[in-house]
Parts: C-alpha cells; structure tokens; sequence
C-alpha cells in the first residue's frame, strides 16, 4: 500500500434515489416467526420487548411501530398475534403497525398527568398474557454478562418476576435480536439493505452539502441548516460544533460564528445510516493554529493510511479481531486515542453491536451492514480526523437479489466501487457495498472540499 497524499479529487455526483423503499409488510411476520424460533431454541416460554422513544429500535424492526412520547411492552408467545401494551397516545399508532398485533391499553405508559382510569392494573395483564411459572425473556436494547442484568423500567421486571415464582426465571434475553455473531437485527433482508442505501444517500448528501457550503462567519445554527434535514427519524441527535467545542465532539449546534481556523465536526444520522466528518475550517496547511502543523503527516495520513487497509480486509467470513488488528498495528500508539470499537454493526439504531474487538474470532456475515467509524481522540492542538460512513457485505446470492430488484441503487453502488478504487486507491472485495456518496472521501481542510486524502497514484 502507497503512501497517502493529499490531491485535488472531483467527488462525483453518485445521484439520489427516488422515494424510500418500503419494507414489505410480510417482512413483519417472517422476522416474529424467527424471534420465536429462536426463543423457543433457547427455552424462552415467552419473550417481552421494552422500548421508550430513545430504544425503540428492537420493537421498530420487530413490528413497524416506534412508541412516540410514551413507552411500550410486546408480549410474544408461542403462537398467535402477539400483544402490544400501550398508552392513551400510541394506541391509535399501533393499529397501523404492518405486524399484527392485539393492542392492550396500559396508561401508566402515558405522560405524566394524563388520565389512567381505563386500563387494568399491570399485574393482571401479565397475568393473562404471561402467567406464572414461566421462562420470560426480556428484550430492552443492551446485553449484560450477567443475564439478571434487564434495563426495562422496575415496576415491569419486578411484576415479571413476582409471576415467575418460584419455579420460572427472567432474563436479559437482548442478544437474541442483537449478538454480534447471529443476532436476528444484524442479519439484513436486502429490502432493509435497500433502506439503508436510500438512508445513507440523505446523511453522506447533507453531509456534503454542508462541507461545500461551509463559510467562516455562518454560525453554527446555520451551518447545520445545510444538512436539509427533511424530518426522517433521526438514530441520533444532529450534532455541529466549531471552535474549542469541537473537542467535545457530541454537542448540538448553538449560535457562535465558525472562525477560520476553528475545529470542527459535523454528524448526521437517521434511521439506517450516519455520516460524520471532522477536521479544520482552513484552506490550507498554513492557515492552521501554530501548534497545529504537521496535521497531515502526524495524524490525517497514518488515519487514512488505516482506514483504507480495513476497507481492503472486509470481506464475507472475515474475522472481527482481523479488523481490529489493523487499526491496533496503525493507530495503537496512545497519541491517537483510538478506544472505541473501530466499526460496528448499525440498523435503525446507529449502534447496534460490533463484532470487531481484540481477538474476536466472529465471523462477518452477508446481510450485516456496519458504520466504518475509527475516531483518533488525539487531546492534543492536532484534534481529530474522521470518516464514518456505512456499507453492507453481501454474498454472490444477495448481490444479485439487491441488482435485480433495486437497480437503480446498484448502480450507485457500484459507481461508488470504482470511484474509490481509481481514485482515492482503495480496492474493495466484491462483497462490500458502499453506501455513502462521500465513500472515504476526506477533507482534512474543510474550506477546500475538492483537496481530499488518496493512496491512488
């Protein structure tokens, strides 16, 4: 592998989708049929998903409803429609999920203050739905070494528990949806890759539009505004920050002007992608802080150097310790602060899991799709650099699945490839699929975003 330098690159338009593919709604009940024969695999009598509006991923997936301002509980047996627990202003919502579901109207899953006089008390629907003596597995959003570990609100796992006496048990059942290695989520049908690819084109776009428009003098409230943000659930909250906030890296824009010379960083994601870049609002080398030089030598160069070694290793059956290993070999010198995970599985949520760990002996899969997301921590005046942009890996089998049916995002796809190969010089396996419209493409100096990284010749 060259060496990396930075050039002048023409990004080209890799073109925007039309409307966004639907997930078909027999998708619903094929994912429940798989939960319960996992479930029952694992000796679960019945299986309880939690989610409020922060965690709502698993239940999202799991039947097309999100709970909105309240929180929700799914009932799932061995048979049947399953049951969905609601308050006073979900109910309505949960009867256009696609998946269906019995809805039960439960009111202390209401805001606080509104009415709860027409819903049964908690303990006697369990009751019905649960009974006692059972094995309960209880989905929330995280998994635990210690199975007894449940982040579901108390007054739910201690009724669960009290029906479970003396001979029934309950558990942390997540990685059931969200292990690393097999979990149901992380294995996608190519109609959820498809959404994905349409996601990822609105994130690496508005994330672009933003670094072309970028101006010293806009503030930050109005620098964010160039994302064209258009209402789609977000996976996190947007975040842009300038100057000695940037450090800071999680914070929302607020009302000081971008100086030349400020640090900076940008982050947008919705359900299905995330696209983040950071770096200085400068044209030049010579336009960064005194004690900032050597930017591109000590830190922007060894990154992409890194970065484009990972790309190169992904492939179908790839090891996740492969992975971190080559980030560990390149960038494990404390300088560059690297302690995260470099890469994770993503889905409606930005963070699923991630099977890229030292020594992980998980095998990547086709169907998961995963953030490229390396992030130097360096504490020092150089700052950071970042790609984070999505792609999916998929056998010869889904490939030709997802060409046939959404040709028009293959194309990108594929546009995508080439544009990487030939122009930043990074060769991809035939099983990686890059998303983004900004794929690796990085502008150290952000008041020139036609300069990028490239090892190409």
């Amino acid at each position: 592998m060259g060496r990396a330098r930075l050039a002048e690159i023409d990004l080209p338009d890799f073109g925007m989708p039309g409307p966004r593919p639907e997930i078909p709604g027999a998708v619903y009940p094929a994912r429940l049929a798989r939960l319960r024969e996992r479930a029952a695999a694992d000796g679960y009598d019945r299986i309880v998903v939690y989610a409020d509006r922060e965690h709502s991923a698993n239940l999202a997936w799991l039947t097309g409803f999100d709970p909105r301002f309240e929180e929700a509980i799914l009932i799932v047996g061995p048979d049947d429609d399953p049951a969905i627990l609601v308050g006073n202003e979900c109910f309505g919502m949960a009867g256009a999920a696609p998946l269906p579901m019995r809805r039960i109207l439960f009111q202390d899953l209401s805001l606080p203050g509104q009415p709860r006089d027409r819903s049964r008390p908690l303990a006697e629907i369990l009751g019905d739905e649960v009974g006692p003596g059972r094995r309960i597995g209880v989905i929330g959003w995280k998994t635990y070494a210690d199975r007894s570990a449940i982040e579901a609100p108390a007054f739910i796992v201690d009724e669960l528990r009290r029906l479970a006496e003396p001979n029934g048990v309950v558990e942390n059942a997540t990685d059931l949806l969200i292990a690393a290695a097999d979990g149901i989520r992380v294995i996608n049908e190519v109609e959820q890759l498809a959404a994905m690819e349409w996601a990822a084109c609105q994130t690496s776009s508005g994330v672009r539009r933003l670094l072309v428009g970028l101006r010293p003098g806009l503030t930050e409230r109005e620098a964010v505004r160039l994302l064209e943000w258009d209402g789609t659930p977000l996976s996190c909250h947007l975040m842009l920050s300038a100057g000695p906030r940037a450090s800071l890296g999680l914070l929302s824009p607020g009302d000081r002007p971008i100086e030349r010379g400020d640090r900076f960083t940008v982050a947008f994601g919705i359900w299905g992608a995330l696209n983040c870049r950071a770096g200085f609002a400068v044209e030049d080398a010579a336009e960064l802080p005194a004690d900032a030089r050597g930017y591109i030598e000590r830190l922007v160069g060894p990154y992409f150097e890194a970065i484009a070694e990972w790309y190169g290793a992904l492939h179908v059956g790839q090891r996740g310790g492969v992975l971190q290993e080559i980030i560990d070999r390149r960038l494990g010198d404390p300088f560059f602060g690297i302690f995260l995970n470099p890469g994770h599985q993503i889905g409606l949520d930005e963070w699923v899991n991630s099977p890229i760990a030292p020594g992980s002996a998980i095998e990547l899969r086709s169907g998961m799709a995963f953030q490229v997301d390396v992030i130097p921590a360096t504490g020092t005046a150089l700052f950071t650099t970042n790609i984070e942009d999505g792609l999916a890996l998929a056998d010869a089998t889904l490939r030709a699945a997802f060409a046939a049916g959404y040709p028009a995002a293959w194309a990108r796809i594929q546009a995508r490839r080439r544009f990487m190969a030939e122009a930043l010089g990074i060769d991809l396996h035939a099983d990686v699929l890059p998303f983004s419209n900004i794929p690796a493409f990085l502008s150290p100096f952000l008041l020139r975003p036609d300069r990028a990284m490239t090892l190409a010749d």
